[in-house]
């Protein structure tokens, strides 16, 4: 017999950054229960799927999500009640439906999304698969190449840097194992490195380091002394990839590099910067290198060196397969990042995977800034097969949650799991 849902709670929880999100529970009639917690970003696209808040100052600042709790349980919870799990593309276009807007602001994208996740949870339950096996059946997975978020800046960090994150990208390993372990041994070398300089050694929103350096680009400096002193190879074993997130500090004439004194830059300015950045250190990835308004500006860093580093959109797609279309259309990027909490569903989600797959383009499943333990982007990203995950840096158990877990995976799937550098 067919297990159908039976009950859909919610209640308010912490996330990493001690603001109130969303944690989904549902029980089938089989008596098979699961959960799934809400990320919630703090840089955010202008277009991303509304998280619904309460606004009541009196709690949380206003940023209790009891609204949103509520919309679970009074709006989702009846409509699903009954419903197979395994009709995932059907629950999700009915809590699409039931919202009625376009940015899911009537019930929240935090509402919706926990279900989504919990739905998918509850099924591979049913079927006696682990998640990443549930969601697309194969022979053999592909294991993701971890970029971490090493030097925080920008939104994520009080400090000199105007880009928000320095990541290590350690693709040259041979498992995902052993990228992890060039990670971890990279992470304590560039400590050590910045406390012999007399920087601060605490950290970001995301488990980076946040030091006032002297400039941008020390950062990279630093990444390659402590590439070097971990005994591995910059480039080959570990590159950087940078995310400035520029459309936080882009201004009606420019970009405004205000926290490091470095003036404000026009588009071409930025565009040089990166193409300077390149010829001098390993970076092999650059997302958001501009506005998420400044679509001519990203065709032209694509064309400038698009075939050298992968070009990434965050803030211009948020994981809408419109804007996605039209970023394919005119060859503005060559990559995207992926952000279940951007669109709201996990069917949505899939749609927009599946057209950068058909152009040919790379994507990124990503976390957020404020996370949870729970750890289904890591199944979500095996599944996928994208073979690039951001889910932050080598501290705080919300992001090494997620890579426990892939270590899980990689064991389980012992000599079918599939390690390969998509940068190779």
């Amino acid at each position: 017999m067919v297990a159908r849902i039976a009950e859909l709670d919610a209640m308010e929880i912490l996330d990493s950054r001690g603001n109130p999100t969303v944690r989904v529970s549902l029980g089938l009639d089989d008596g098979t229960r699961s959960t799934a917690a809400v990320p919630s970003g703090a840089s955010t696209g202008a277009h991303e799927a509304h998280e619904l808040r309460d606004g009541d100052p009196e709690r949380y600042g206003g940023k209790g999500v009891l609204r949103a709790v509520e919309n679970v349980i009074r709006v989702i919870g009846p409509a699903v009640k009954g419903m197979d799990p395994a009709q995932q593309n059907e629950i999700d276009r009915l809590m699409i439906d039931l919202d009625g807007t376009e940015d899911k602001s009537r019930l929240g994208a935090n509402a919706i999304l926990g279900v989504s996740m919990a739905i998918a949870r509850a099924a591979a339950k049913t079927a006696s698969l682990p998640l990443y096996r549930y969601l697309r059946k194969s022979q053999s997975y592909r294991m993701p190449v971890p970029m971490m978020n090493v030097i925080n800046g920008g939104a994520h960090a009080d400090n000199s840097l105007d880009f928000q994150e320095f990541m290590l990208v350690p693709h040259g390993a041979a498992t995902f194992a052993e990228s992890l372990r060039y990670g971890a041994e990279t992470f304590h070398a560039l400590k050590t490195l910045l406390g012999k300089r007399g920087y601060a050694t605490n950290v970001g929103d995301e488990g980076g380091f946040a030091p006032k350096l002297r400039s941008n680009e020390q950062a990279c400096e630093l990444i390659g002394e402590a590439i070097k002193a971990a005994d591995l190879i910059a480039g080959s074993d570990v590159a950087i990839a940078l995310d400035p997130a520029a459309s936080s500090f882009a201004v009606t004439d420019g970009y405004a590099l205000a926290k490091s004194g470095a003036g404000v830059k026009s588009t071409e300015q930025m565009i040089d910067l990166y193409r300077d950045w390149i010829k001098k250190y390993p970076v092999i990835s650059i997302e958001d290198g501009l506005g998420e308004n400044d679509w001519d500006g990203f065709s032209a860093l694509t064309t400038s060196i698009g075939d050298r580093v992968q070009i990434v959109g965050d803030d211009l797609y948020v994981t809408n397969s419109e804007f996605i279309r039209r970023g394919i259309s005119s060859n503005v990027t060559n990559a995207v990042l992926i952000k279940l909490n951007q669109i709201g569903t996990i069917t949505e989600t899939i749609e927009a995977i599946e057209l950068c797959r058909s152009a040919g383009w790379r994507f990124i499943i990503s976390h957020r800034s404020g996370e949870t333990e729970d750890t289904f982007i890591a199944d979500f990203s095996v599944a996928m097969g994208g073979a690039q995950i951001k889910t932050g840096s080598l501290c705080r158990s919300e992001r090494t949650a997620k890579y426990n877990r892939l270590l899980e995976i990689e064991r389980e799937l012992g000599p079918t799991a599939v390690f390969k550098s998509p940068f190779d």
